[in-house]
């Protein structure tokens, strides 16, 4: 469960697409508040959809080759498969010329309510589905599973976290680097998506059928 938590973690905090609005919305007017609001929701879903998995299981994990372990480990080859071949589709499909989301026009007077509404569109919710899948069997009897947890929801969100506490610290700095980061995640944004999709993708689907057959 660990390991397929750091992979899954890390590919969501390396999307490009929610760190690109969450650089705007921290240069956006009350820019350190509109970024807290967008971390905090986005830990929030991260955090409200481990707990009602873990309520479903009742923090104990089901028995090995049991209906719901199997259901679990389909679900994740399902969504690795998916991953896979969306990864594949973005990395044949012609190139398209395309200008930011209309959303961008509007950051720089968004509210705080609408920066954590963003982070909720924004959240990739095909991983955050593979993370619900493998925390099915998180027993949480022991301290480590409540780590590897925690740890989950903090690896996700560290980028942000990261972005968020360089704007405190060092606001002249952070001002250049990350528009910078912000050039360089929109001009590589494709080839981002379809590496960290065909990565997971893979990653999931030969645990899951691992899981299955063994």
């Amino acid at each position: 469960m660990v390991l397929d938590l750091v992979v899954i973690g890390t590919a969501i905090t390396l999307g490009p697409l929610h760190n690109t609005a969450f650089i705007l919305l921290l240069f956006s007017r009350r820019g350190v508040r509109q970024g807290l609001a967008f971390l905090l929701s986005w830990l929030a879903n991260l955090v409200a959809v481990i707990a009602v998995v873990v309520l479903l299981t009742g923090g104990r994990p089901p028995e090995r080759h049991s209906t719901p372990s199997t259901a679990a480990i389909v679900a994740k080859l399902v969504i690795g498969l998916a991953l896979v071949l969306y990864g594949a589709y973005r990395h044949r499909r012609p190139p398209r010329p395309h200008g930011p989301p209309r959303w961008t026009a509007r950051v720089d007077n968004a509210s705080p309510a609408t920066a954590a509404g963003l982070a909720w569109l924004l959240q990739p919710w095909g991983l955050v589905a593979a993370g619900a899948a493998t925390v099915v069997d998180a027993d949480l009897s022991t301290l480590s599973d409540w780590l590897a947890l925690a740890g989950y929801c903090l690896l996700a969100t560290l980028s942000l976290i990261v972005m968020e506490l360089y704007v405190v610290c060092a606001p002249a700095a952070a001002d250049a680097r990350l528009n910078a980061l912000r050039g360089r995640l929109g001009g590589h944004q494709e080839q981002l998506v379809v590496t960290l999709s065909l990565v997971v993708g893979v990653w999931l689907t030969a645990r899951s059928v691992y899981q299955l057959v063994a």
